[in-house]
């Protein structure tokens, strides 16, 4: 694999074409050409070729791409084949449909961890998920090996949850409450904010 910084965008458009690869695997289709996936995804097939050269030539000209191949190769580039347990802070509406969604997705990364702040949670079950209070978090963060945290708590408390994910030894952080949290330059950060990507939509009307 090449050595030189991989920019976020491509890291995030990896996913995109692992799972349209998927796609295609589970209806038994074994290659597939950039131009393909580049109609297919709306994406410019120079850009996709660019984008995997990064980290080494997995197509063949006048062929295209093994896509069983690939999927392995993205996976790994990914992590993705590795188990990834996360945490989840906020046993809430969107919490709960969070861990019901992990009927869906494969068993390398799942939440395998539920807590709420609240009394009267903690002994919920959400999908074969026992909600755990905050005092349980650094014992079975440490315990399953948990990197990746998730929070859905109202804003407010969303710093306060995250500071205890970086006091748990968390390495990255997916924050749906609608606010900006401060954490140590080497704890990574994304943002789900349904509220901002919707007034964003919004300028596009006529």
């Amino acid at each position: 694999m090449k050595t030189q910084k991989i920019s976020e965008a491509v890291v995030r458009r990896l996913p995109i074409y692992l799972r349209y690869l998927n796609e295609l695997a589970m209806k038994n289709i074994s290659t597939v050409s950039s131009q393909d996936l580049g109609q297919k995804l709306d994406l410019n097939p120079a850009q996709i070729r660019k984008d995997l050269a990064y980290f080494g030539e997995f197509g063949k000209k006048g062929i295209g791409y093994d896509i069983s191949y690939l999927i392995e190769k993205i996976r790994q580039i990914l992590k993705l084949d590795r188990h990834i347990p996360v945490a989840l802070v906020g046993a809430g509406n969107l919490g709960r449909a969070l861990c019901n969604y992990n009927t869906y997705l494969r068993n390398d990364m799942k939440i395998v961890a539920v807590f709420d702040a609240m009394p009267g949670k903690a002994g919920e079950v959400i999908n074969n998920l026992v909600v755990q209070g905050m005092g349980d978090m650094q014992e079975v963060i440490s315990r399953l090996g948990v990197r990746i945290g998730i929070i859905t708590v109202p804003a407010e408390e969303a710093q306060n949850v995250a500071n205890q994910f970086v006091a748990c030894g968390i390495e990255a952080i997916l924050n749906f409450a609608p606010v900006i949290i401060k954490v140590p330059s080497e704890v990574r950060v994304h943002y789900a904010d349904f509220t901002t990507e919707l007034q964003s939509l919004a300028y596009y009307l006529d």
